[in-house]
């Protein structure tokens, strides 16, 4: 499974976490990620911030109330085999 880190822009504390699926909307990309490889885990959704031509793809996590929804919309489409449940 693909990991990706994730780098607290206040605290600058980083973490690794595994991608579990990738989807775009309206021309964004996201990542429903989770802490564990395997097993039940909490997860989140990353949006993919491009800072510029040449350098690394950064993720924030999305906060955004009607974008998430959105998102979680499509996520839980493409995971239909798997029980997943969103919370705000």
């Amino acid at each position: 499974m693909e990991s990706v880190k994730f780098t607290d822009p206040v605290s600058g504390e980083s973490d690794s976490f595994f991608v579990v699926e990738k989807t775009s909307l309206n021309g964004r990309e996201f990542l429903l990620v989770t802490e564990e490889e395997e097993g039940d885990s909490m997860a989140m959704i990353l949006e993919a911030v491009s800072p510029g031509e040449g350098e690394d793809t950064d993720y924030r996590v999305v906060d955004d109330d009607d974008t998430l929804e959105a998102v979680s919309r499509v996520f839980t489409e493409l995971l239909e085999d798997t029980e997943v449940t969103f919370e705000s």
